[in-house]
């Protein structure tokens, strides 16, 4: 696996990208693979907590090189799959 922010040809993030971050930090690799862009997040999943999402937000920023506000994170940014996917895109151009 190459070092740049997106294994993509193109360089843009991918939902399946933001979707195996999330995987490996809720640790359901196996499950994620079902999720879409329409999947709920926060409030569905029970392993994505208070604390689940600290780390993911570290391993967002840390995989794509972004940077999220801690203020951001109270709006829609976890409801699903797809509106954190356009926010980690919008955020790694």
């Amino acid at each position: 696996m190459s070092s740049d922010v997106t294994d993509d040809a193109t360089g843009e993030v991918t939902l399946s990208d933001v979707l195996e971050v999330l995987g490996k930090v809720l640790g359901i690799e196996d499950r994620v693979s079902t999720f879409d862009a329409g999947t709920p997040l926060f409030g569905d999943l029970p392993e994505l907590d208070s604390l689940a999402v600290l780390e993911l937000v570290t391993a967002l920023e840390d995989r794509f090189g972004i940077t999220v506000d801690d203020d951001e994170l109270a709006g829609g940014l976890l409801e699903t799959a797809g509106s954190l996917h356009a926010f980690v895109g919008a955020r790694a151009r």
